[in-house]
């Protein structure tokens, strides 16, 4: 594709001859061949500046940056844009045809209910019949065809891949987890939403917002950002659910459980084998438990029927899902009740347990196994440690992911937020494997166990290496579960 292109509707300044050939286009050095234009980006860590000369080396012809160096080379285009990585996301869509143009796509921004509202949306649609794609924490889809993954949104240029390859396989839908990270990092800059979904904020991400008033802004410019056409559909139980879409230009619909809204659920029934609902006036039983996924199953409910499905059959099918994978996940052995759930944020482990303790008898007790990501907000770590000691009967403090911090340092961090009354009934134990088993053994028959934080995952980070670690299996071990 000639550079030009490449470059269409976008704010630039171009030294050197625009009609070139452009390969590939790579925001990393190290991938740069032949032919390639080089974004370079001003990273969180890294500045992509300065590896300019270098990515010349390697072939670059095109160089896209928001200073130009001091010396230019010969033969090579020069870009000037006043932020590279929203070009790149413009560039991205140019370069790959515009795919978000051509499928309906759906994306979902909120701290909690992301990943299960969009694993059930992509069922969904996959039983009424259309070929859809999926780009989520856990895994990204094209129909039933599994893709890896690795941020919750992926980076502009594999979004904009990613996206080409399902409007290619026929793709109508594509369900999509939307980051604050995605936001402000401009993953999504070019990129159009047929729908977008509000769920909630909670406390998280402050390592890189730094204020909960960056993290709301972060989440608002999403709407902000949706053409005219589109539709945005807020939770407004939560209240910064109508801050969304103070200034968007899509059409506005809400959802609540407390509230009068387009879309209302009570919440008639909760116990351990799943909920009776009532979404605006029709009953459902429904496969899920707990109260934040009534506000997921309102969610999608709503989000299938703006997006033209049946009102009857969305309901039929959804008494047939079930839950994502970590996502209060059961594992039964020895007469205990083990729940595996992602809860890494103090409202989502405040919810999980607070869901548990609503459908629990009084002489079932809970003991819940909980730590903190390491190189990540630690202003919640003493507070997901209070949660945890003030809802369960027995807590067992362990590792998360530790990354590259000391794992001991976080524990202690998690226990400051501890009295020493809730001390008495707290055991801290670093080693993740030799916690669960802990849990396990202190467990009788009828007492539940929870493991929060690790969710779906399949790996421990330890030092920068991930190593296989998967907390159902763990689980599976301990309470003689045979597949």
């Amino acid at each position: 594709m000639k550079l030009k292109d490449i470059l269409k509707g976008i704010e630039v300044q171009v030294t050197g001859p625009a009609e070139l050939e452009v390969k590939d286009m790579q925001f990393d050095s190290r991938q740069v061949t032949e032919g390639t234009l080089f974004v370079a980006q001003r990273g969180t860590k890294v500045d992509g500046h300065q590896f300019i000369s270098g990515a010349i080396e390697k072939g670059a012809v095109a160089i896209v940056c928001e200073e130009l160096p001091e010396k230019l080379a010969e033969g090579v285009s020069y870009v000037k844009v006043p932020d590279s990585s929203e070009a790149l996301g413009l560039m991205a869509a140019n370069y790959y045809g515009h795919p978000s143009e051509q499928l309906k796509l759906i994306g979902i921004t909120g701290t909690n209910g992301k990943t299960t509202t969009v694993t059930l949306l992509h069922r969904m649609f996959r039983m009424l019949g259309h070929h859809v794609g999926l780009v989520s924490t856990i895994v990204n889809k094209i129909d039933e065809e599994e893709l890896p993954t690795g941020h919750t949104t992926p980076d502009a240029l594999e979004l904009n891949q990613l996206l080409r390859r399902m409007v290619d396989a026929g793709c109508e839908y594509c369900f999509m987890e939307v980051s604050s990270h995605a936001v402000v990092q401009h993953r999504i800059a070019g990129v159009r939403f047929a729908g977008a979904i509000f769920s909630n904020i909670t406390h998280d991400h402050l390592d890189f917002h730094k204020t909960m008033a960056n993290y709301i802004a972060a989440k608002k410019g999403f709407f902000d950002g949706l053409p005219e056409g589109a539709w945005a559909l807020v939770n407004i139980d939560d209240k910064n659910g109508r801050v969304m879409v103070q200034n968007t230009r899509a059409e506005v619909h809400t959802y609540a459980l407390q509230h009068a809204a387009d879309f209302h659920c009570r919440l008639v029934e909760d116990t351990f084998e799943g909920m009776h609902l009532d979404i605006n006036g029709q009953a459902l039983w429904c496969r899920l438990v707990g109260r934040f996924n009534a506000y997921n199953l309102t969610a999608i409910y709503a989000a299938a029927v703006l997006c033209g499905a049946d009102q009857q059959e969305v309901l039929r099918l959804l008494s047939l899902l079930e839950a994502a994978p970590g996502r209060f996940q059961y594992v039964s052995g020895r007469g205990i009740t083990a729940i595996v759930d992602y809860a890494h944020t103090p409202d989502a482990l405040q919810n999980v347990i607070a869901t548990i303790d609503d459908i629990r008898r009084p002489t079932q007790l809970l003991i819940t196994v909980v730590g903190c990501g390491g190189d990540r907000d630690r202003t919640k770590r003493p507070e997901m440690a209070k949660i945890a000691a003030e809802g369960s009967d027995k807590v067992v403090l362990t590792s998360d992911n530790p990354r590259t911090e000391n794992p001991d340092t976080i524990l202690d961090e998690m226990e400051a937020g501890l009295t020493a009354q809730q001390l008495s009934h707290v055991v801290r134990i670093t080693d993740r494997r030799q916690a669960i088993r802990t849990a396990c053994m202190m467990a009788k028959e009828g007492d539940i166990v929870l493991v929060a934080g690790k969710g779906h995952e399949k790996y421990q980070e330890v030092n920068g290496v991930r190593n296989h670690f998967d907390d159902v299996e763990e689980l599976e071990k301990e309470l003689n579960v045979k597949n």
